[in-house]
């Protein structure tokens, strides 16, 4: 019970990596806080946690990513339940494939809405709360292609070097009032997404990867549970790599 009584918040904690994540917290002892976009996925999340979880502490938000004044209003009422915020994973993200000569302005600034702005102002939002506890920890989702770059959606992995580089300097920044910032690179992972790709395309990307297997949401929600750990505290700015040692 590494976090009992202590309150986590997740954006894009809905399904996949950060369904997961709020999972294994809650198996911790945390009181979770999923966050997603639409209010009907939020439902469904807290319906299949509640189910498996019954005893333990969960709610559900819907603040809109790319406003700084809805995400402070939504995490105020975390804040306000709870008078603690001790964990914030600002995972939420979109991804993208479109080649270069493709892209239009709205797309672009769909993926810095969320991919960056997104981390930024959910930081912002805990910031003060984590001040004030001299604790916390900011965890964020970066991607195996802010190492490697890809070979399309260029500004996908341009988000997430983004991310990288707002980690380390968040971390250097917030060091003096004990808040640590990391994050978490996931390469190929079986997601819900994943599972709709055929067999064909599966097998020559397992055969890439050394370890020879994709990631499990479960690796990924593992990092993200020890990083915000008392195990992980004397490590901040650093980008941890989940990914079987994949290359794109």
């Amino acid at each position: 019970m590494k976090f009992e009584n202590k309150v986590v918040i997740i954006t894009g904690g809905t399904r996949g990596i950060g369904l997961a994540t709020a999972k294994a917290f809650l198996k911790e002892g945390a009181k979770v806080v999923v966050c997603g976009s639409r209010k009907e996925s939020v439902d469904n999340a807290l319906n299949e946690l509640n189910n498996e979880f019954p005893s333990s502490t969960i709610r559900g938000i819907s603040p809109l990513l790319s406003s700084l004044e809805s995400v402070k209003n939504e995490f105020k009422k975390v804040y306000d339940e709870f008078k603690r915020i001790d964990v914030l994973i600002n995972n939420a993200g979109v991804s993208d494939d479109h080649h270069v000569e493709n892209y239009t302005e709205e797309l672009a600034n769909k993926i810095i809405d969320i991919n960056i702005k997104g981390v930024l102002f959910g930081s912002l939002a805990v910031i003060p709360y984590m001040k004030e506890a001299k604790s916390g920890v900011i965890l964020n989702t970066s991607s195996m292609v802010s190492r490697d770059g890809t070979t399309g959606g260029v500004m996908y992995p341009t988000s997430k070097f983004a991310v990288n580089g707002m980690t380390l300097s968040l971390a250097r920044e917030l060091a003096k009032y004990n808040i640590r910032v990391n994050a978490v690179a996931p390469g190929i992972t079986y997601t819900d997404m994943m599972r709709a790709v055929p067999k064909e395309y599966i097998e020559p990307l397992i055969s890439s990867i050394p370890l020879k297997r994709l990631g499990q949401v479960e690796d990924i929600a593992n990092a993200f549970i020890f990083l915000a750990s008392e195990e992980a505290s004397y490590i901040s700015g650093q980008v941890l790599h989940v990914d079987g040692l994949a290359r794109t």
